[in-house]
């Protein structure tokens, strides 16, 4: 199983990124997807997610309204809309699947994708 995250890089404070997740060994549609993110010196916290039994949407009440995640089962990928972006938005941002972990257990996340990171900075 492979998660390949990409898309991240340098942004001014209220731009935007999309982040991209390509799965391969595995079938999206089967499992919860996740994005999750690790600033230096503090913990990995959980960003959003969907489950996969419902397709419900879970937020970190730091990014609900600015950061939007969505997948697409044809192409097997996951994404992460973020905008208007802060400087506390900076981090390595990592996605991430599981059949019954939830965006609050980040350790129960099974398959983890290598991290691609977003400086959000003037």
């Amino acid at each position: 199983v492979q998660l390949q995250a990409f898309g991240g890089g340098l942004v001014q404070p209220g731009g935007s990124l999309r982040l991209s997740c390509a799965a391969l060994g595995i079938t999206l549609d089967y499992y919860n997807i996740g994005w999750f993110r690790q600033a230096p010196g503090k913990e990995r916290e959980g960003v959003s997610s969907i489950n996969r039994s419902d397709g419900t949407t879970d937020y970190a009440a730091s990014v609900k309204g600015r950061f939007t995640i969505s997948r697409d089962n044809r192409k097997n990928a996951m994404y992460l809309q973020m905008n208007s972006l802060k400087p506390e938005d900076t981090a390595v941002y990592y996605c991430a699947t599981d059949r019954y972990a939830d965006l609050n257990h980040w350790s129960n996340w099974n398959y983890w994708g290598q991290g691609t990171e977003v400086t959000v900075s003037s």
